[in-house]
């Protein structure tokens, strides 16, 4: 048994096009989730080593695919002036943004109290 492509973090449609791309080559495999508790291995595991070099290639040629698609995706929405910034963010959501700095505001203050009042 060999890992294959781990699914740790990856996108539950990229993980959908994985499987569809192996089953589609009639590459066995089975695939193994975190578990309760998300302590294990998610990933794609072949049941053969010797598919091990037609799996890796489908998968790198997909990744590279992927990989092109979304950055002509970045750049047109660049282009229209679509895409996200951090501005844009902190203007769509102000609360929120000032929730978190006045969170980590609160943070920095209580770690700078805590080692005066210890006198380190």
């Amino acid at each position: 048994m060999i890992l294959l492509f781990p699914l740790r973090g990856v996108p539950e449609d990229e993980a959908d096009e994985v499987r569809e791309l192996l089953t589609a080559r009639n590459i066995d495999f089975y695939e193994t989730t975190a578990g309760n508790w998300g302590m294990s291995m998610p990933g794609l595991w072949l049941r053969d080593a010797a598919d091990l070099e037609v799996a890796r290639d489908i998968i790198n040629a997909y990744q590279q695919e992927r990989v092109r698609h979304s950055r002509e995706e970045y750049l047109q929405r660049k282009q229209k002036g679509l895409h996200q910034t951090f501005i844009s963010a902190f203007i769509g959501q102000p609360v929120r943004y000032f929730t978190y700095i006045f969170a980590m505001g609160l943070v920095v203050y209580a770690s700078i109290k805590l080692v005066f009042e210890l006198g380190l």
